[in-house]
């Protein structure tokens, strides 16, 4: 497939850019802050969107698939309106603009933050799922529920459009694990997400799973790592921390409370890279 990556500069899209290339499709990176070869486009301009799925001149006539990633990637790097604004709107234009040219396979990063981070309200149970209504909590959180709605109303108006969502756990590289050990000191450090994360290449294989999917509607999935970023067990943790929440499932001893089940039942979505292999 020729496929469109937007965000494939940033620290998922790059590893999302080198997987879907290592197995073996054509991929155009489009990034507000992309140098050459790869293309500069403003997602927020529907016009940009629009051609950039369409066909640029001397580079590509055509797209078979879109993963979108571009986003302000996080509450609290600018203004509340700002990054829902540049978010809600880019999102809009790429789903539209995909729609307008008949592309049928879009897979988008959807956010854990939708779940309920950071989990000032306890979460309603251990470990969470995709089961329970959406939480936002912060308007980044927001624009991501907005999305998944969306997408849900673009498959109605087309049957064949496949959509799936991907709510990914905090993006980590290798570089961060050794950072890992120090949460130990302070279980709370990391309540805010479960003390959970997605390897940046494990977070590749799931998108490459998402795009072979073979399905049409919107689905939406949990993609975490297996484990999580503490050395305690998983059952003191929550029994600790969140001592009134119902732990639904006899938890492994470093199990992830993001559930991933969903993922790895439709999907065949299963993390290989855990940071206990480089600390």
């Amino acid at each position: 497939m020729r496929i469109a990556v937007t965000g494939g500069t940033g620290k998922l899209g790059r590893a999302v850019v080198a997987h879907l290339r290592e197995t073996g499709d054509e991929v155009i990176n489009l990034d507000a802050a992309a140098q050459r070869p790869d293309i500069r486009i403003d997602l927020t301009d529907y016009g940009q969107a629009f051609e950039a799925l369409s066909g640029i001149d001397d580079r590509y006539d055509r797209i078979d698939a879109v993963v979108h990633l571009a986003a302000i990637p996080a509450p609290g790097i600018t203004g509340n309106a700002a990054t829902f604004q540049n978010n809600i709107i880019a999102t809009y234009n790429v789903f539209a603009a995909a729609k307008a040219v008949g592309i049928t396979n879009v897979v988008w990063a959807s956010s854990e933050t939708v779940l309920g981070l950071p989990f000032d309200t306890p979460p309603p149970y251990i470990p969470v799922d995709e089961e329970y209504p959406a939480r936002p909590e912060s308007r980044y959180s927001l624009a991501k529920h907005l999305e998944e709605t969306m997408a849900a109303q673009f498959c109605r108006w087309n049957p064949s459009l496949k959509m799936i969502g991907l709510r990914f756990s905090n993006v980590m590289d290798v570089e961060d694990y050794a950072e890992f050990p120090s949460f130990d000191a302070d279980p709370r450090l990391r309540r805010w997400n479960l003390w959970g994360y997605i390897d940046a290449r494990d977070g590749a294989q799931a998108v490459r799973k998402a795009l072979d999917y073979q399905a049409t509607g919107v689905e939406i999935f949990i993609i975490a790592n297996a484990d999580t970023v503490m050395s305690r067990s998983s059952a003191s943790l929550a029994a600790e921390v969140f001592p009134g929440v119902e732990v639904r499932k006899e938890l492994g001893e470093h199990e992830t409370m993001l559930s991933i089940d969903k993922a790895r039942r439709l999907l065949g979505y299963e993390p290989q890279h855990s940071w206990r292999r480089h600390v």
